[in-house]
């Protein structure tokens, strides 16, 4: 990418990391945005034990193994991609950024990954596959209904979507404390009175607001147009989330409308794991919905194992929620992961810059990942096991050491 002012802004030395990122998302955003992003549910117990897990387990590296380069790529559902790395699913990135998904998927294409496009987004899925060198996917809530649901899953057909995305740890929306603190709905859906106690953060950060304005604000929700009504607002599709839960009788339903594979995210036990698999699943996310959903839930990494040896290869194990650090991505490869998800490391780099800091977020985790196998003495990622980690004497990872 040739070198512009917003990719100046996050360029070495300033951004070393993906917390600078997240550091300079905090200066840029306001609160109620930057809290949606970076917040949890409830007291934040899942959230803060994501990153707990991950500092836990300890590398055992070989040492005196000389490796010029190491071979970073991943091949996930029929896709070769250039690093294990995906994009996740990050609900109305345009709130945080005009560019938003279609920023992102630009990013990610270009970083030779995937992108997972949500279907609670600000730009057409059209538009966002178009922008995209490389696959996309497409996440799929039934909000709507399921008339809504085949509209979205025909048109992603068409787009060249390469699979399909079910979410099922989102029966409700978890209770977001920074969001209710925030005036979040207020300030998206409210009245002038309603919004008028939280406008002070807004006008505390006026290049983003003048950004949002002449975005044109709050749109509708292009690829969720409920038939005879025309596209939700950003509050109706929280709303009807109540309405919309997914059983795994609906699988039946979404095999006959989308023939492509299927990924399941949202899956913390073995028995759901096997569930998915026998519902029609060609990959499962082991997910937490990063800390956002059900507080005091496992952190994924600590699921991991427990799902790896329940899918026992007939599906292929995709792991989110807390990686930051290439590093991170690295133990959950060693501990069964095909690949991760990442989804506030890149929005924070979203926040901060647009495309470019979407780009320098995905740089970030490949020069890590890179540095961190030649440091293991490992020659690529698909020779990582879990002879490469220490695990804690918890129980939750002793199956990894099968």
């Amino acid at each position: 990418m040739p070198a512009t002012r917003a990719s100046r802004a996050v360029a070495a030395p300033r951004v070393a990391s993906v917390e600078d990122l997240r550091t300079l998302a905090r200066h840029r955003l306001p609160r109620a945005i930057f809290d949606y992003v970076d917040g949890g549910a409830d007291a934040e117990v899942t959230l803060r034990d994501n990153r707990r897990a991950l500092e836990a387990v300890t590398f055992r590296p070989r040492q005196a193994v000389p490796l010029a380069t190491c071979d970073l790529r991943a091949h996930v559902l029929g896709c070769d991609l250039a690093l294990p790395v995906l994009l996740a699913p990050v609900g109305y990135s345009r709130l945080i950024h005009p560019e938003g998904e279609v920023g992102a998927a630009r990013a990610a294409g270009m970083a030779g990954t995937a992108y997972i496009l949500s279907s609670v987004s600000g730009h057409a899925l059209e538009d966002v596959k178009a922008a995209s060198s490389g696959p996309v996917w497409y996440q799929l809530y039934l909000v709507g209904g399921r008339a809504t649901a085949e509209m979205a899953i025909e048109r992603a057909r068409t787009a060249g979507f390469s699979a399909l995305v079910v979410t099922v740890d989102t029966p409700v929306v978890g209770m977001r404390e920074r969001d209710v603190r925030n005036g979040a709905r207020e300030l998206v859906a409210g009245s002038v009175l309603d919004k008028l106690p939280f406008l002070p953060q807004l006008l505390a950060r006026p290049a983003w607001l003048a950004r949002f304005l002449l975005d044109g604000g709050v749109p509708r929700l292009p690829n969720l147009v409920v038939p005879g009504r025309g596209p939700m607002t950003l509050v109706e599709a929280r709303d009807d989330l109540s309405r919309a839960s997914l059983s795994w009788d609906d699988f039946r339903w979404i095999r006959e409308v989308w023939r492509g594979p299927i990924v399941v995210k949202g899956i913390l036990t073995g028995d759901d794991a096997r569930r998915a698999v026998d519902a029609g699943a060609a990959a499962v996310v082991v997910s937490n919905h990063g800390g956002r959903q059900l507080d005091s839930v496992p952190a994924s990494l600590t699921a991991l194992p427990e799902i790896v040896h329940a899918v026992s290869g007939r599906a292929e194990v995709l792991m989110d929620s807390g990686i930051r650090r290439g590093a991170d991505a690295v133990k959950a490869l060693c501990l069964g992961a095909r690949a991760v998800l990442v989804g506030r490391a890149y929005a924070y780099g979203l926040a901060a810059a647009g495309t470019a800091g979407v780009a320098r977020a995905l740089e970030l985790l490949r020069a890590d990942l890179e540095r961190t196998l030649r440091l293991l003495g490992c020659r690529s990622t698909g020779a990582l096991d879990s002879s490469y980690v220490n695990l804690p004497a918890a129980r939750w990872l002793s199956e990894a050491a099968d």
